[in-house]
């Protein structure tokens, strides 16, 4: 059976659900197993003997619900980034408290995600962070989902910028200049590769396109990267995610892009 997938989208006072494709049904499955088997009960008390005040116990083995939890930990960084900060922490009424509470939340958007776009009439195509081409998400994933937005997309221009070098062997220059130089529509020279998103016909359509590489390029760099890098303060992840879309582009064309050197 083919798994079924979606992208989660929901605003909460604790946090914002990233755009990630997950199979709903295999992550439903197991927050469920994990939800029985960390389940908080009082047990009875022992012969004779009255505990006063909460005493909760877990329904399944520490063993079986620690072995459990490195995968739940995994779906919570999925779909609810921020949780270890966000969701409540109480170790005085059990030790596995927030991730319980965690997986009760992240369980409900998943389950009635669909319910909610069609009451609110949010059908609109979502950006799933994770079919960002990769050489710009493999630089942001671990400090996005830590949420570290600002640094995440910091991280994800770094990235990118290492490839567009490693791709035409120029260390000796970075960012825009190296960008500018790239698409530069001019025959290459020792030592100046080019990059070519399609062949000199001699057409407008030919400048077009890379001047417009170079373009977005300097916007990416001069406009998004160096701005961030001054900021004091968190992105809204909103923002951060359009900047790394943005980048995503770049990095596609520079990716398919052909080297023509002499």
């Amino acid at each position: 059976m083919e798994p079924r997938r979606a992208a989660q989208v929901l605003s909460e006072p604790w946090g914002t659900i990233v755009a990630m494709a997950i199979d709903t049904q295999w992550a439903t499955e197991v927050l469920e197993h994990f939800l029985g088997l960390a389940e908080l009960y009082r047990p009875p008390d022992p012969p004779g003997m009255t505990i006063i005040g909460p005493s909760l116990s877990n329904r399944g083995t520490q063993a079986d619900i620690t072995s459990e939890a490195a995968v739940v930990e995994q779906i919570l960084d999925r779909t609810l980034p921020g949780w270890r900060q966000n969701v409540e922490h109480e170790p005085k009424v059990n030790r596995w408290y927030q991730h319980l509470e965690a997986s009760r939340r992240a369980l409900a958007v998943i389950r009635r995600q669909p319910e909610i776009d069609a009451a609110l009439g949010d059908d609109a195509p979502r950006l799933s962070a994770s079919s960002l081409h990769p050489w710009v998400w493999d630089g942001a994933r671990s400090l996005w989902q830590s949420g570290h937005f600002r640094e995440a997309v910091g991280a994800a221009a770094r990235k990118l910028n290492a490839e567009t070098q490693n791709k035409l062997g120029r260390q000796d220059i970075s960012e825009t200049d190296l960008f500018n130089q790239a698409f530069n529509t001019e025959a290459p020279k020792p030592g100046t590769p080019r990059l070519r998103l399609m062949k000199d016909e001699d057409s407008k359509t030919f400048s077009s396109v890379h001047r417009g590489a170079r373009a977005l390029a300097e916007a990416c760099y001069a406009g998004i990267r160096n701005p961030i890098s001054h900021l004091e303060g968190e992105l809204p992840e909103a923002l951060a995610l359009e900047q790394l879309a943005t980048f995503s582009v770049l990095a596609r064309w520079v990716d398919g892009a052909e080297v023509l050197t002499i």
